[in-house]
């Protein structure tokens, strides 16, 4: 498996992964909508990083490095396909979104995850991000949305 900058053929075959994400349904996600979404991304300069193994792409990370909230990136979406999951996709795809925003000069990264997502909860805290809060209805209603932030300067470089 290899990690790569997302380019804009990458465009289709990342919205089909968005789009078969059962997670991601529960957001109204289409293939269309997420093509959209991605292409904006790219074209507003936010990093996609793609997981590539010998059966294409299995994985993304999308990352936005505005700086905002002291110099705070946000991790937008780090999505494994169901295949590639347990073999370290998600934890590449972790580390190359921390070096990014770390060269960014952001000092820490910021996440959501779907309170209900306890799977993707226990991979965050293990990889050192701390709870700092819920959001209910913050992304859609009915959702309750679990805060992360991680402190790139103590070593999340990845």
């Amino acid at each position: 498996m290899r990690i790569a900058r997302a380019t804009p053929d990458d465009l289709a075959p990342l919205a089909r992964l968005m789009a078969g994400s059962a997670l991601l349904r529960r957001y109204g996600v289409t293939p269309a909508g997420a093509r959209s979404s991605l292409g904006s991304g790219l074209r507003g300069g936010d990093a996609l990083f793609v997981a590539l193994d010998r059966d294409g792409i299995v994985g993304l990370a999308w990352l936005i490095t505005t700086r905002a909230l002291d110099r705070s990136a946000y991790l937008r979406l780090l999505l494994v396909a169901d295949g590639a999951r347990s073999r370290g996709t998600g934890t590449a795809l972790l580390a190359r979104t921390e070096r990014a925003a770390h060269a960014a000069r952001c000092r820490h990264l910021t996440l959501l995850v779907t309170t209900s997502n306890r799977r993707a909860r226990v991979f965050y805290e293990r990889h050192g991000y701390a709870h700092v809060g819920d959001l209910p209805g913050f992304a859609r209603p009915g959702i309750t949305e679990a805060l992360y932030v991680k402190d790139l300067a103590g070593g999340g470089r990845g």
